[in-house]
């Protein structure tokens, strides 16, 4: 369990999935993500996520995103880890659209930022956000992130955002 000041991240759960499952087939949080939204049925969608539970922790870094109360809210990741390259890929959601524009979100990247950086050796954290996303590109700047350069993938244009370990700030969430 990671602590923050408004969240906590904690290892994912199969009880996760039915919120997992309802995030993904959401048409909006897809459009947020450039990424079309699950046609599977809940029990296809159940049949691999205990295979996606168990992927190598060497891989990646997830965790959920939850309420002091223990309400599971959203999901946060560190994947496609380079050990070579010592760095990785950052994603977010917040799918419960009740705690949007909280502070839910930039708490739980500084939360795994902070983790990530003291207990591994990775030196970058870098992302992808859709250019016309401001909301996101001001959220992630505010958790130290900045833009270093531009991608166009699937007709998508993407401005990707880093964070080095030896210019993070150690910001407590």
């Amino acid at each position: 369990m990671l602590p923050g000041k408004k969240i906590r991240l904690r290892p994912k759960q199969i009880e996760d999935a039915l919120n997992d499952y309802s995030w993904r087939v959401d048409p909006e949080l897809a459009r947020l993500d450039a990424a079309t939204p699950l046609t599977c049925s809940f029990e296809e969608y159940r049949a691999g996520y205990d295979q996606e539970l168990l992927y190598s922790p060497n891989q990646h870094y997830c965790f959920a995103i939850e309420t002091p109360e223990g309400k599971h809210i959203g999901n946060c990741l560190c994947f496609g880890v380079d050990k070579v390259r010592k760095q990785a890929e950052m994603g977010i959601v917040i799918g419960d659209r009740d705690c949007w524009n909280k502070g839910y979100g930039p708490d739980a990247i500084i939360t795994l930022l902070n983790h990530i950086f003291a207990e591994t050796d990775l030196e970058r954290i870098y992302l992808k956000t859709l250019e016309w996303n401001t909301r996101a590109q001001k959220c992630f700047a505010k958790c130290g992130f900045l833009p270093c350069g531009h991608l166009v993938n699937s007709g998508h244009k993407f401005i990707l955002m880093e964070v080095r370990c030896q210019q993070w700030p150690h910001l407590q969430p």
